[in-house]
């Protein structure tokens, strides 16, 4: 029987580097059945074994980084002298979210009652499906799949096409920490349809998804008819920054251009519109221009490159598209000349950072997920005036203030309609504080103690001493 057939082609060359096949019909429909009997075997598992499982399979990751990371600039593009990082900021949250398993898994205790025992204990779920994204893939995956192992739930992993030996590795990897092999399966597939197959399943308990608005939709809808499956959803993000007039501008310069366009602007979490108080936006403008001329954009091979090319043809032709769209209503195409950025390697897809000025809420650039290495500016003249702007979003993952007194930052943040709220950060997934989205950015949380919540459920105990 054929097989679908799944292609990685590179954003460096646009050229093919890896085949992998889908499933068959029976390999698929065997993948939920073998997950749940995998599950009724895992649970029986004690929580310190679990825990040294983990530990080890976060050991043998560090001990593979560099080739792990080699493998992230081959297939989506991340310049290797940052490539290693996520690696070693994904073991880290691992062992954070390790350190913290015992709270997050503790049982609670009801009231004290003489001649009763009584307590919630959290229970696993089952068999949870994680579906996850190919820009921070490592990341992404260790927010779903360690406090699912911990939490003694097996796991079915979809990797998206474009990193598919991300699974491969980790699956090897736990085994060789002494995980039995069917409590972490896998499997390639672009068909959205069989997905949907198996968020139906009645074995699957929890679907975990990154990705799009448009994907997130289409599993929840998937999940619809059923009322045992959860599903928890971290999609996108249109992040505003706001620089108030008392700060540093050439540190904040430093600091928004570094959150706008690291990974060449594909972080959920980029920031993606840029408020600046009038009386401080053209020096700003200056600044971020000085910024950016120091940039190199080019080869992710290279070891001096900053950025890299962004994921498609498909991608390139969206963020170049909201670039057009700004200027034909009015914004300024303020980029610095940089050689680096006029003359880039000819077959991949890149695309040259690019700072607009003169921005406004009915351009393209200032509502949609542009998901690409763009600083759009927007003037504003207060304070009022900027978080009214920022709340203006029908995403709402993460916001930053920037200013000296911190204290304001903090009231102010108070009034953003954000899930991660920073003053004067960006851009920085904390794994002691929850991950989570407000708005079209999301359901459900990951990361910090209440990042376990979703991978249990709460059965309650009432036991009462036999009368005599």
């Amino acid at each position: 029987m054929s097989t679908e057939k799944i292609i990685t082609i590179s954003p460096t060359t646009n050229k093919p580097i890896l085949e992998r096949n889908g499933p068959t019909d029976s390999e698929f429909a065997a993948l939920p059945k073998t997950a749940q009997k995998a599950f009724l075997a895992f649970r029986k598992t004690s929580l310190p074994d679990r825990k040294k499982i983990v530990s080890k399979a976060l050991q043998l990751i560090t001990d593979r980084q560099d080739e792990l990371a080699k493998e992230l600039t081959e297939q989506m593009g991340r310049p290797i002298a940052y490539a290693v990082t996520e690696i070693t900021t994904a073991v880290k949250r691992g062992e954070y979210l390790l350190k913290i398993a015992d709270k997050g898994l503790e049982d609670t205790p009801g009231e004290a009652q003489e001649g009763f025992k009584r307590y919630v204990k959290k229970v696993p779920l089952g068999p949870v499906l994680v579906l996850f994204a190919w820009n921070y893939p490592y990341l992404i995956l260790v927010n779903s799949l360690i406090p699912a192992l911990l939490s003694s739930n097996s796991v079915i992993l979809k990797p998206s096409p474009q990193t598919p030996t991300i699974v491969e590795h980790i699956q090897k990897i736990f085994i060789e920490a002494g995980l039995e092999k069917e409590v972490i399966q896998y499997f390639h597939c672009g068909d959205f349809t069989k997905i949907e197959t198996l968020v139906q399943a009645p074995e699957i308990q929890l679907v975990c998804f990154t990705g799009s608005v448009a994907g997130g939709l289409a599993v929840q809808k998937a999940a619809a008819g059923r009322v045992d499956c959860r599903v928890g959803l971290e999609l996108g993000g249109k992040d505003p920054a706001y620089i108030r007039p008392d700060v540093d501008l050439a540190w904040a310069a430093e600091e928004i251009v570094d959150g706008a366009i690291f990974n060449s602007g594909q972080s959920c979490c980029s920031l993606e519109r840029i408020y600046v108080h009038d009386s401080v936006h053209d020096d700003f403008v200056k600044a971020v221009q000085k910024v950016l001329a120091g940039y190199k954009l080019g080869d992710p091979n290279d070891k001096s490159t900053n950025i890299g090319p962004v994921i498609s043809k498909a991608a390139a032709q969206r963020i170049t598209a909201h670039i057009e769209d700004a200027v034909n209503k009015g914004a300024k195409n303020a980029t610095p000349e940089n050689k680096t950025f006029s003359s880039p390697p000819a077959d991949g897809n890149y695309v040259s950072p690019t700072l607009l000025t003169g921005c406004t809420h009915a351009m393209t650039v200032m509502n949609e997920e542009t998901f690409g290495p763009v600083i759009p500016v927007q003037a504003v003249s207060s304070d009022a005036e900027a978080i009214e702007l920022m709340n203006d979003s029908h995403f709402g993952l993460t916001a930053s203030i920037w200013t000296k007194d911190t204290a304001k930052g903090h009231a102010l943040a108070d009034e953003v309609e954000a899930g991660t709220v920073f003053v004067n950060r960006c851009d920085y997934p904390s794994p002691d504080l929850a991950w989570v989205g407000w708005k079209e950015s999301g359901k459900g949380q990951t990361l910090s103690i209440f990042g376990f919540e979703q991978f249990s459920r709460l059965k309650s105990y009432h036991v009462k001493d036999y009368p005599k």
